[in-house]
């Protein structure tokens, strides 16, 4: 039993890891050649320091601490930044790995994806596209029956309104 608890508590750790970027660290942007469509003191005076933090210093919030990893209301999941819809609560899933997931964005035109090699892995992060701002990162390790991904994002990236 020992054993079987430490492999989940392991796996856990594992999990939340691929998240993560850095939970309490202050983070540059990572890719100093993406456009962001305003500069980073125009988005210091809209954002509050959560959001500014997590979208223009792609930086990450703490795991099972963040407002919306454990939300199961009906609604959809606008963008701190524009209010655009980028989620949906009917593509929201239990990851177990404490930021919200989704299988897909509403519209993929809204999101790019682009390569991340920051802190020595190399992932694939989404950003808005039209702002260039970051939303967190997609994996391949979602729900195989609803396509394979797992959209692993910030809540401080995103506004849940209620449906």
């Amino acid at each position: 039993m020992k054993k079987l608890t430490l492999a989940v508590i392991l796996l856990t750790v594992i999990t939340a890891f691929g998240c993560q970027q850095g939970i309490g660290q202050q983070l540059k942007q990572k890719d100093p050649k993406r456009k962001m469509s305003k500069t980073p003191a125009e988005w210091k005076k809209i954002l509050t320091p959560n959001q500014y933090y997590i979208m223009v210093e792609s930086g990450t919030e703490p795991p099972f601490h963040n407002a919306y990893h454990d939300n199961h209301e009906k609604g959809v999941y606008k963008s701190a930044a524009t209010g655009e819809i980028l989620f949906s609560s009917s593509d929201k899933f239990d990851s177990g790995t404490g930021w919200p997931s989704f299988v897909k964005p509403v519209d993929p035109n809204r999101i790019e994806v682009v390569k991340d090699n920051s802190d020595g892995m190399t992932r694939d992060e989404v950003i808005e596209k039209s702002t260039g701002l970051h939303l967190g990162h997609v994996f391949d390790d979602g729900p195989t029956d609803r396509g394979g991904k797992r959209y692993c994002m910030n809540s401080g990236a995103l506004i849940f309104v209620k449906q």
